[in-house]
């Protein structure tokens, strides 16, 4: 694997810290001022169209979609476009103004390797222009939705149509002023193979029998404009063309959208750790309590220390794995997909929590990022199944590698 960015890369990276250093930390706390305000409850930020279109100008825009997409991508592996992810997590809602932003990415993804030429042409298209935004519904409050096969909302076929019933939650963005398109997924055989019972069809965000039962907050936070929420489906009627791919290849269809969207969490979640573990030395270099500096104390450079480690460790994980599923495939590198699916929001919440130590009262104040990071980790090592899941998929794989390998 060669670390070396190239130069298309340092191109893209330099362009890209500008941008942010320009456009984006001046306007950091002017953001988070209006989506907090609830007077704003989901209402777009003003100033995020105008970023958008600078960011589109500065050809900044949908580096997310790897180069396999053909015409619909810039042309990026997943190893190129690491570091500049890794850039836009250190202001989390950034990735919306370059059109990197979760569920959106996934989604496109879904549509650019799935869709049919007409879904792609009527939800593909608009996405791709930032034009609108989009769900994902999957969880379901009434069942462990980590193991996907317990899922029961219905997607039944009658005439022309598809017939929607179900309960979902934890649905991000369906809130969103934007959102428009839902990518649903259900059941439609309720016999065979339970991995083959599953299907995933498009519902527009305002199709009748939608209702939002309630919003949910996470650690008290409504995630305006975006949020989550708990959905109804009652007799939800979709024409049979919005069904992606066929009836039954739901879990395909998953699969080939949570690879790329759990790693492109991790590489957010390391530029948190990083400007989290910047944060950190800086303000041990800035503050002197009992006659010296905190930067001269032992425990505070030994927190500095590990953390810089574990950035490190994480960091150079994720670009294996992102360097394995441009030469290997998703699939094949679904090992490195969860090892650093554990890694890497663990990593960086316990990095912030050590430079909210560092902070004193300011750390877990709105003064800076490190609150922010350290329950947003908190909930991204849930997102996209909890780390337990991974964990024991990991460990079953790795068992039979070596089990198979007979090695002494």
């Amino acid at each position: 694997m060669q670390f070396e960015h190239s130069d298309k890369v340092k191109n893209l990276l330099a362009r890209l810290e500008a941008f942010m250093d320009e456009h984006i930390y001046p306007v950091e706390q002017a953001y988070y001022d209006f989506v907090h305000d609830q007077q704003n409850l989901w209402a777009e930020w003003p100033g995020m169209e105008p970023l958008k279109e600078k960011a589109r100008a500065a050809g900044l825009w949908n580096l997310f979609l790897p180069h396999e997409y053909g015409a619909w991508s810039p042309g990026l592996t997943n190893l190129e476009y690491a570091p500049l992810a890794e850039v836009m997590g250190r202001v989390p809602w950034s990735s919306q103004v370059f059109n990197c932003s979760a569920p959106d990415t996934g989604n496109m993804e879904v549509l650019a390797k799935f869709g049919s030429p007409e879904q792609q042409e009527l939800w593909l298209k608009p996405l791709l222009a930032g034009e609108i935004r989009s769900a994902y519904v999957m969880t379901e409050p009434q069942v462990a939705s980590s193991d996907a096969t317990n899922l029961e909302l219905s997607i039944i076929p009658d005439g022309d149509e598809y017939v929607i019933n179900g309960r979902k939650w934890w649905i991000s963005n369906a809130m969103h002023p934007r959102c428009e398109i839902m990518i649903v997924m259900g059941k439609t055989f309720f016999e065979g193979p339970r991995h083959s019972q599953h299907s995933q069809i498009l519902v527009p965000r305002d199709t009748p029998g939608v209702t939002v039962v309630r919003h949910l907050k996470v650690f008290g936070s409504s995630n305006s404009p975006g949020g989550e929420v708990e959905l109804r489906f009652d007799n939800v009627r979709v024409p049979k063309q919005n069904m992606i791919l066929g009836e039954g290849r739901g879990f395909e269809i998953a699969q080939g959208r949570l690879g790329p969207g759990r790693i492109h969490h991790c590489m957010r979640s390391i530029g948190q750790a990083q400007r989290a573990l910047e944060w950190m030395a800086r303000r041990a270099d800035s503050r002197v309590a009992f006659g010296k500096k905190l930067a001269d104390q032992s425990s505070v450079r030994q927190d500095v220390a590990r953390s810089f480690c574990e950035v490190e460790m994480a960091r150079l994980l994720t670009l294996k794995a992102a360097d394995a599923m441009d030469r290997l495939g998703n699939k094949a590198a679904r090992d490195l997909i969860a090892a650093i699916k554990v890694v890497a929001p663990s990593m960086a919440q316990q990095v912030a929590d050590r430079a909210i130590q560092v902070h004193g009262g300011m750390g877990v104040s709105e003064d800076g990022p490190m609150a922010y990071f350290f329950t947003l980790n908190r909930y991204v090592r849930l997102t996209d199944g909890p780390e337990e899941v991974h964990m024991s998929q990991l460990g079953k794989i790795k068992i039979a590698e070596y089990v198979a390998s007979n090695a002494r």
